[in-house]
């Protein structure tokens, strides 16, 4: 017996008791059916002595609810189950988050102004959460000071292999397909003017200056920025940040400082060889389709590569890696409650670090343009 039913003046007292599982809702629900609310003026639930599944809750909420509609009010003796008050705070944070959209909404003034509002609220508390961030990262940071404990060196040295030394061949293939492809196409078009030699500028002032570093930024953002958000973002899931909180170690210290640090170092060294990988690329083509020997092709390169053509690249370096870093880790500590979230993090972390990546470049190409550099 699931449930017992009695008369108590103008109402009914319905009392549940034993194990409310899903193996045995047919027989709930039949009981249920049978409870005689007919000339009832109020229905009282005791469910103390039940201990239910969600399953079962929802169907005991489901009975309530036709219970209500037909015009029986109902309400608990005591507090209601826990699945059950588990289920309306789930219903009522969907509702929350869900906009209802009915036809002709669009065309309400009042219900335009409302989703303005709502997405720029969104929008804000968003920009509020990247700057806290990037704040405790900054304390954390000035925390460590001169201590190299609080720098992680181990962990610095693994992600500086982790994010550099293995990102070696695909950054390496990537700079010299790119170089042999500018040449390519530069060749192409100069010769029509008799300006062969024109070529080894075009590469070697495009691969310094820009190709080379954005290329390998992109490619380590889609690499690295990606791996940051999944791996700490699997780590929010299995509550091991909680866990680090819960003993006294700093999240920040432990999982961000030492990402950022290794790619600060990583980067760099990476932006060389593309450089390097890049400049024997255009000089390999240069040499197979214009037939520009070796020495010409290197003599012209150091009549078109200025002092700061080399520092202009690289001087970027170290802060495309700041950004990729923090878009990455930053993403994965805003992983919440599901694989699914896991997977969006993961790829927003990459469409954010080239993004900013992108921007950065425009931003370094003003200022330099406004240098005179």
């Amino acid at each position: 017996m699931y449930c017992a039913a009695r008369r108590e003046g103008d109402g009914v007292v319905l009392e549940l008791s034993g194990e409310w599982r899903i193996a045995v809702l047919g027989a709930i629900d039949e009981q249920l059916a049978a409870v005689p609310l007919g000339g009832a003026q109020r229905l009282e639930v005791r469910a103390d002595a039940a201990h239910f599944d969600i399953s079962a809750a929802w169907l005991l909420r489901d009975y309530l609810a036709r219970v209500q509609a037909a015009g029986v009010p109902t309400r608990y003796a005591g507090e209601p189950p826990a699945a059950l008050a588990l289920l309306d705070r789930t219903l009522v944070a969907r509702a929350a988050d869900t906009v209802t959209t009915v036809p002709g909404e669009w065309l309400d003034p009042a219900a335009a102004v409302e989703d303005i509002g709502r997405h720029a609220v969104r929008a804000w508390r968003l920009f509020e959460s990247a700057l806290e961030f990037i704040g405790r990262v900054t304390m954390a940071a000035l925390r460590g000071g001169f201590a190299l404990r609080h720098w992680r060196p181990t962990s610095i040295a693994r992600h500086v292999y982790d994010t550099g030394i293995t990102a070696i061949p695909i950054v390496a293939l990537i700079a010299f397909l790119i170089s042999v492809i500018l040449a390519y196409m530069g060749a192409q078009q100069l010769r029509k003017f008799g300006a062969d030699i024109f070529v080894v500028d075009l590469v070697t002032v495009g691969v310094l200056r820009e190709l080379g570093v954005l290329l390998t930024a992109i490619i380590v953002a889609g690499r690295s920025g990606s791996a940051f958000a999944a791996e700490i973002g699997a780590m929010k899931l299995n509550e091991e940040v909680d866990a680090l909180q819960a003993i006294g170690v700093n999240p920040i210290e432990v999982l961000v400082l030492p990402r950022v640090l290794g790619l600060i170092i990583a980067l760099p060294l990476l932006t060389v060889i593309a450089d390097a990988i890049g400049l024997v690329g255009g000089g390999l083509l240069c040499r197979a389709l214009l037939g520009m020997p070796l020495a010409q092709y290197i003599n012209r390169a150091n009549e078109a590569i200025a002092s700061t053509t080399f520092w202009v690249g690289l001087i970027k370096a170290p802060v495309f890696a700041v950004l990729i870093a923090l878009a990455g880790t930053w993403c994965g500590m805003r992983v919440r409650g599901s694989s699914r979230d896991l997977g969006r993090m993961t790829t927003l972390a990459v469409v954010q670090a080239i993004f900013l990546v992108i921007l950065a470049d425009a931003l370094f190409a003003m200022l330099f343009m406004e240098m005179d550099v």
